[in-house]
């Protein structure tokens, strides 16, 4: 594919955009990409990184707050004790300083975390199927319980109950399992 811009080198810059269901590709040289002031991934330069999208999310999540303007009055910078690092440095760079920052910063990073993991703030790893037989459905009677939980407190007890047959439903078939290999 060629350059879309100069008509003379290959495209190795695909970019696609998908801005309100409408989709737009873009196919541009690496020097083009350069010249526009694009981000490029092909320099070791100030380009797009890691890094950058982290910070960007982090800046955006600050946008979205759902703070009263009474809490933003409060002036206290939250930092590191061990490092020193504010959270304003960390959404800039979009790394930590040290270990010490987790902690520090952890209520900030709930919400950044839960976006990243649709909703989850605990890693709970990947299971193989052919391994894992009863741990999916221990895994799925887990992701049920929260669920139950969900609902109670929105009092949906209708299908809190619902919910409530199918953990039973997962815990019996678990302790069936239990049986046929003990």
């Amino acid at each position: 594919m060629v350059c879309q811009e100069c008509k003379e080198r290959p495209a190795t810059l695909h970019v696609t955009k998908v801005i309100n269901g409408e989709k737009s590709e873009v196919h541009i040289c690496e020097q083009c990409a350069q010249e526009k002031g694009n981000m490029s991934m092909f320099t070791g330069g100030s380009g797009f990184s890691l890094n950058n999208l982290i910070a960007g999310l982090l800046n955006s999540e600050q946008v979205i707050s759902n703070k009263k303007p009474e809490e933003f009055k409060e002036n206290k910078v939250l930092q590191c004790e061990r490092c020193k690092m504010t959270f304003a440095q960390f959404t800039k760079i979009g790394r930590f300083g040290c270990s010490e920052c987790y902690r520090t910063f952890e209520d900030k990073m709930q919400p950044i975390l839960k976006r990243f993991h649709s909703g989850n703030t605990m890693h709970a790893g990947k299971i193989p199927k052919r391994i894992g037989g009863s741990m999916h459905v221990r895994k799925e009677i887990d992701t049920l319980k929260e669920e139950l939980k969900e609902l109670i407190l929105q009092e949906e007890f209708e299908s809190a109950a619902n919910i409530r047959d199918k953990i039973r439903e997962l815990e019996k078939k678990l302790s069936d399992k239990r049986g046929e290999e003990q």
